[in-house]
């Protein structure tokens, strides 16, 4: 299989079982994206993987805020949180990776959602949008600038990984069909929008599966049916 240059990486976000169906906060059809990872993943020399992994106390979970439910949403300093079933707690089952991943050249996890008093969706930055997870300095201290993203879930974690990874002057390109979402209130439709203001590219695995020269295009909006107009993200 013919390998992408040493200057592109896979980044594999939280394919954990917290995200998977039966789950603390499952994506519906979120294992899915397992082999469809598996099949791409052989064709890139550079993956990082991301793991959601946080302290029972987190800020995040709906539990540790008596009389509030699931998907409520309240206002922390850095913004608006949305409330989160209990998922991904550090050591438990819920925050491993998914046993049936094939990817023994990945080279570096990064742990985010460590810190109790602050949420952490993207690769790159907590939601505070100060605290930085050191992958940026890591990718160009190596030389990389060509960054393909995969995982759970598009319109969170996939979404502000991408979004930051163009903040940072990387190239960008999200793996559609290696990716499921929550869609929670339109959010999935907001991501794509936002992603494509950012200059986020937008491929299917079949563009990247044993192609030389494979290059991120963007599919036509209409055949999503989203909106272009750059929006706000949910948080800050």
């Amino acid at each position: 299989m013919n390998k992408l240059d040493d200057s592109t990486v896979l980044i594999i976000v939280d394919a954990q079982y917290g995200f998977m169906p039966g789950g603390g906060l499952a994506v519906a059809d979120g294992d899915a994206v397992v082999p469809v990872i598996n099949r791409i993943a052989p064709r890139f020399a550079n993956v990082v993987l991301t793991q959601d992994w946080h302290p029972a106390d987190h800020i995040s979970f709906a539990a540790n805020h008596p009389g509030r439910a699931p998907f409520e949403t309240i206002t922390l300093p850095y913004g608006e949180q949305v409330l989160w079933p209990t998922h991904c707690v550090q050591g438990t089952r819920d925050a491993a990776l998914h046993d049936d991943l094939r990817v023994p050249q990945a080279q570096l996890i990064i742990r985010k959602g460590f810190h109790r008093d602050v949420d952490s969706y993207s690769a790159f930055m907590e939601a505070d949008r100060r605290t930085s997870t050191g992958l940026a300095a890591y990718l160009k201290a190596r030389g990389i600038t060509k960054l393909y993203l995969c995982g759970l879930a598009t319109d969170y974690c996939v979404a502000w990984s991408a979004q930051d990874a163009r903040a940072a002057g990387f190239e960008a390109t999200v793996i559609e069909d290696a990716c499921r979402a929550i869609d929670l209130n339109g959010s999935l439709a907001r991501a794509w929008a936002d992603m494509a203001a950012a200059g986020v590219g937008r491929v299917q695995s079949t563009d990247i599966q044993d192609k030389p020269g494979c290059s991120a295009r963007w599919e036509s909006a209409s055949s999503h049916q989203i909106n272009t107009k750059p929006t706000e993200r949910n948080k800050p």
